[in-house]
């Protein structure tokens, strides 16, 4: 971990040196028009800031892949991040700096255009940088642009269907093996695009086995997410496994929530434990199982470092006032 994450931070820098010339205005513009790269902060190379990004920088570690093309993967782990984060921002009316731009006026759509935009324009270089430096073939340069676009459809739809939101809660058991596969899941093993494009001796099995273990701690992680975002999931009418559980089984509780006016930064869980201790012990065992996994495949922990793995989790989804209260580590 501590290996991938020095790696990691190196294509991190690289993505934020390569995007600068895509991100200034021709001479002559007006002052008042004017855009330009923001300064990035040192946050932004932080542990905490990259835990998923190190973790899936770590599988190319545990599947021997030569450094060469180790950083180029990593490269692509954070466009990723640049593209989805982005999208995040445009469908939820966030505003989450990816990457840091200088624009007039508020511009908080613009920017996430113009990162997706750039972003876009760094992965052809990129890769035809890797290609004329015969680290990658050309036919597998070709494969690499098509699919890093290719693979995020179907998560693109599933979020296509909750604008303006979703008109019925389905089945929790659809919710947690459909849904969040595409929503979560589907994101937590773009990991493997390129060692399975580019990568001739990739150990199938093993590749298999790191991609499933990343899948289940994936959706371990949604469905605590869903706990901490039942009252923004309520109000906008988005999928959750907590609600949707409420809907099937609790359908007068649910009905009395719906019927009340919540902020969606109400810690409306708090007000559901039947619902959100099940689902919550649901998620750290996912987790768990996904990083022990991890740890039997060359990460190098413990099964009592991969637990408090698991439990660190819910300190960083801001769940900490849960953790221990609904006896999740009993």
């Amino acid at each position: 971990m501590k290996k991938a994450l020095s790696e990691q931070r190196q294509c991190i820098r690289d993505i934020y040196k390569r995007l600068v010339p895509y991100l200034i205005c021709p001479t002559g513009t007006h002052v008042d028009y004017m855009v330009n790269p923001g300064a990035v902060p040192e946050s932004f190379f932080s542990w905490r800031k990259n835990i998923f990004s190190t973790l899936f920088h770590s599988v190319y570690l545990a599947l021997a892949i030569p450094v060469e093309r180790r950083m180029l993967y990593g490269r692509l782990i954070h466009l990723f991040r640049i593209w989805v984060t982005s999208a995040d921002n445009l469908l939820d009316n966030e505003d989450k700096v990816v990457v840091p731009i200088n624009m007039p006026g508020s511009s908080r759509v613009m920017r996430q255009v113009v990162a997706v935009m750039a972003a876009d324009r760094v992965l052809s270089e990129i890769i035809n940088d890797y290609v004329e430096n015969g680290v990658i073939t050309n036919d597998a340069g070709r494969k690499l642009m098509a699919e890093s676009l290719r693979y995020l459809l179907p998560s693109a739809a599933q979020e296509a269907t909750e604008e303006g939101g979703i008109l019925k809660r389905p089945d929790p058991e659809h919710v947690l093996n459909v849904i969040h596969k595409l929503k979560t899941g589907l994101l937590f093993n773009l990991t493997f695009i390129g060692p399975e494009i580019a990568e001739h001796e990739l150990n199938k099995t093993k590749n298999k086995t790191l991609k499933d273990a990343l899948m289940q701690f994936g959706i371990g992680c949604q469905i605590l997410d869903d706990v901490r975002d039942i009252a923004r999931d309520l109000k906008e009418k988005r999928h959750n496994y907590v609600l949707s559980w409420l809907a099937h089984n609790q359908p007068s509780v649910f009905s009395d929530l719906e019927k009340r006016k919540v902020d969606v930064s109400e810690r409306l869980y708090l007000q559901v434990p039947q619902a959100v201790v099940p689902a919550a012990r649901l998620g750290f065992k996912m987790m768990k199982t996904g990083l022990l996994t991890l740890g039997s495949e060359g990460f190098d922990y413990t099964s009592r470092q991969a637990e408090k793995m698991a439990e660190m989790m819910f300190t960083i989804l801001d769940l900490a006032d849960i953790g221990k209260s609904a006896m999740l580590l009993d």
